[in-house]
């Protein structure tokens, strides 16, 4: 199969997965967000925060190297695997008897049973992500669409069910639980890949000797992310942390969505190519049009009709969670400079200088943090703005050199879906001024939004258009 032909079929099943997961989880959460407080929202997410960055453990690192290695075989894999196994079993014990710490520091007593059930998640995140890594390493993704999506689903009738019976944060924690287990189990009945009895000190030194910079880069990543919610949790309440969460909440289903898929197939067609640095940068320039013809009208569409959406879907009581919405989507229309600068310094084996773009920018992120959350949640939030866009502007500095593809040329990439996102936004913008009722507003704006862009992406012949158009057809010829 050709590179061309890999990447479609690869980008569509993981896209097909991602929509599907992530359509399924904003049905659910919208749902959810009608009957649950706002501080049920507010204990979840700060309980996130530990286990999101423990995860990053067998997440990230380890995995791509997996990918990223060209001969990696059956001793590689277990490995990895049974290492992956001890780390989860010892970040869970760590989770369990320090639950009481992290609810003393934050003065949320009742969060230890919550720290302890959610943290399981551990345990199933080590058993499943070397299956992952072996789906990724081969392009089977579609596998990845009936396991997320299954999860998905079960998992969403469980939470309504709990909620609607009065369980409250209980809906939401047993609800990511439930997923990541289906998703586990599935994953295991479809994937043939099973672990050896086999263990190599030296094969994992060798993997590590690449992957330790991912990971660090990733924790940074994390910890740094989640460093503005547990300034938040401290110095703040539960309501502050629970509006910033759910403004971030939306953009961000949209478009990990697109993120996802893109990066799921970067690096093992990248990593093929890693000889050829001409292909990368034609991937990386196909990466950054693509997707930014995808995500940005999504996002500036999400920011122009949040005041109605919030208002009719969520009702008064997330009101104050818009401006949030607004300043994240913003942040999340350039996030495909990012993906697909730090996958192409990934695939030509750089861990080096992805670790350095890490500490560069997250000290750089800290400072902007530690100035501006004197003035207060909203002020955190654009500082966070500041620092998405400084990072995606260092991100892309490295494959000026690598590549001989600068950020001047990325944007200009983009600056056809750029221009078309901004016009559009504005004629949907302007329906507001009507004074319609909320629900009438979202039922003009959505489809006129789709039909300005859509229309005006064929009527300029957008090329990332053709590509779109040339992606649906390759699916039709391989039906």
């Amino acid at each position: 199969m050709t590179d061309g032909r890999k990447v479609a079929n690869g980008f569509i099943w993981r896209l097909l997965e991602r929509f599907g997961a992530q359509g399924v989880t904003l049905v659910v959460s919208l749902i959810l967000a009608r009957i649950l407080n706002v501080d049920d929202y507010g204990i979840v997410a700060l309980v996130s925060i530990f286990t999101s960055i423990l995860s990053v453990f067998v997440t990230s690192g380890l995995n791509d190297a997996l990918v990223q290695k060209k001969d990696a075989d059956d001793l590689d894999f277990s490995t990895v695997f049974y290492f992956n196994i001890v780390m989860c079993l010892t970040m869970y014990a760590m989770m369990y008897f320090g639950a009481p710490l992290i609810a003393v520091f934050f003065n949320r007593p009742n969060a230890v049973p919550y720290i302890r059930v959610l943290s399981l998640i551990l345990v199933f995140g080590g058993i499943k992500n070397i299956q992952c890594a072996y789906v990724a390493r081969n392009l089977l993704f579609k596998r990845f669409f009936f396991a997320t999506l299954s999860g998905t689903v079960i998992a969403a009738g469980v939470g309504i069910w709990m909620a609607l019976h009065q369980y409250g944060a209980w809906a939401l924690i047993v609800q990511n639980l439930v997923n990541t287990t289906i998703d586990t189990i599935i994953l295991w009945l479809t994937v043939k890949w099973r672990p050896k009895k086999m263990f190599s000190f030296a094969r994992l030194r060798e993997l590590f000797a690449f992957a330790w910079k991912l990971l660090v880069s990733a924790l940074i990543d994390v910890v740094y992310s989640r460093l503005y919610q547990l300034v938040i949790a401290k110095k703040y309440d539960d309501e502050a942390l629970a509006y910033y969460n759910k403004g971030d909440t939306f953009p961000n289903l949209l478009v990990t969505s697109i993120n996802a898929a893109t990066d799921s197939v970067l690096l093992p067609v990248m990593s093929e190519a890693q000889d050829n640095p001409e292909r990368v940068k034609a991937m990386t320039r196909r990466a950054i049009s693509f997707s930014s013809f995808v995500i940005m009208p999504m996002m500036m569409g999400l920011a122009v009709c949040s005041e109605s959406f919030v208002h009719w879907i969520l009702l008064e009581k997330w009101m104050p969670a818009v401006p949030f919405i607004r300043i994240f989507c913003f942040g999340y229309a350039f996030y495909c400079v990012h993906t697909a600068n730090l996958n192409a310094i990934k695939a030509l084996g750089r861990s080096d200088l992805f670790l350095k773009l890490e500490i560069i920018k997250k000290c750089m992120g800290i400072v902007i943090l530690l100035i501006s959350m004197q003035y207060g949640v909203m002020a955190m939030a654009y500082s966070s703005l500041v620092s998405s866009v400084l990072s995606q502007i260092i991100n892309s500095w490295p494959n000026r050199k690598l590549l001989n593809y600068s950020y001047l040329d990325q944007l200009k990439d983009m600056m056809p879906n750029m221009l078309l996102t901004v016009v559009m936004g504005a004629a949907v913008y302007s329906i507001y001024f009507l004074g319609l009722p909320d629900w009438l507003t979202l039922f003009i704006q959505i489809p006129l939004g789709v039909l300005l862009y859509a229309g005006g992406a064929k009527l300029f012949h957008l090329e990332s258009f053709e590509f779109a158009l040339s992606l649906i057809r390759k699916r039709r010829e391989k039906n």
